[in-house]
């Protein structure tokens, strides 16, 4: 196959041999399975930021700071060179979320670095060889349904322990092979404590998952873990070992209105993804 210019350079320096076919194409990137050697692995190619679809990717942003304070005032200017700073920082937010992920135990594919916008990482496959498949495409029991939802619960804990959310987590972005799911898709993972909207988009990432597992165990439509889990983060008392319940008694104070309608708008605009994700993926 033709090889795509941007993996262009990692054959020209012999980090890439060949380009076997792509695999997916999302809103963010298109991915390949490469051969590195004699691996088998997969490339992200990262779209430029005028062809990313990704919508609101200035609020997944709040809170990432860059170590060098020049890049970080060009970041912020919106120059030519902040914008390109920019671009490297949302690329290399996956990298660096995938590190941490892997050392704080949630189930990511191992990364194999970052070079100039096209990430390479582990192909995740089953035991006989196949692509792993996304959740979405696979059915299961309500047993099955109830253990992977626990097994995905615990990865958010642990991720949120880690000082992250991964901010877009849906059945679209876990994969699943024979030993469980695994977390995909992390370049708008924010930071727990410094972004604003965080919490909104922990409840977001646990109900979308809940939702999901919930058509074959509708049990779990009444777990509130994202609640639970917020308010043991809040309190200093989130570790990797809580044992969550999913339950929570919500306190009986006067809604915030304004932040009502802040969720019901997020909600909406959620819900604009899935469908447009649902179209990409039957397409």
């Amino acid at each position: 196959m033709k090889v795509p210019k941007r993996i262009q350079p990692l054959i020209d320096d012999g980090i890439v041999d060949e380009v076997i076919r792509p695999l997916m194409s999302g809103k963010e990137a298109a991915v390949f399975v490469v051969r590195c050697g004699t691996e088998i692995r997969c490339a992200k190619v990262y779209k430029e930021a005028s062809q990313r679809s990704f919508k609101q990717a200035v609020t997944y942003q709040e809170g990432r700071k860059v170590r060098n304070s020049r890049r970080q005032r060009a970041m912020e200017k919106g120059s030519r060179f902040g914008r390109k700073q920019q671009e490297e920082t949302w690329q290399n937010a996956e990298v660096d979320a995938l590190y941490k992920l892997a050392a704080a135990n949630v189930r990511v594919p191992v990364p194999y670095g970052c070079f100039d916008g096209v990430l390479l990482m582990e192909l995740v496959t089953l035991d006989d060889g196949q692509v792993a498949p996304r959740l979405n495409d696979i059915a299961m029991s309500a047993e099955q349904a109830i253990e992977d939802h626990y097994v995905v619960m615990q990865y958010v804990l642990r991720m949120l322990c880690a000082g992250l959310v991964h901010g877009d987590l849906s059945e679209f972005n876990v994969l699943v092979d024979d030993y469980g799911p695994v977390i995909i898709d992390l370049p708008q993972a924010v930071d727990a404590a410094a972004n604003n909207h965080a919490e909104r988009m922990l409840a977001r990432d646990v109900n979308n998952m809940t939702e999901y597992y919930g058509q074959y165990a509708p049990e779990l439509l009444e777990t509130r873990y994202d609640k639970e889990m917020w308010a043991l983060f809040e309190e200093g008392k989130l570790t990797p070992q809580s044992q969550l319940t999913g339950y929570f008694e919500e306190e009986t104070e006067l809604a915030d209105v304004d932040t009502v309608m802040e969720e019901i708008r997020a909600a909406l605009a959620a819900e604009e993804e899935r469908i447009e994700r649902m179209r990409e993926s039957d397409e």
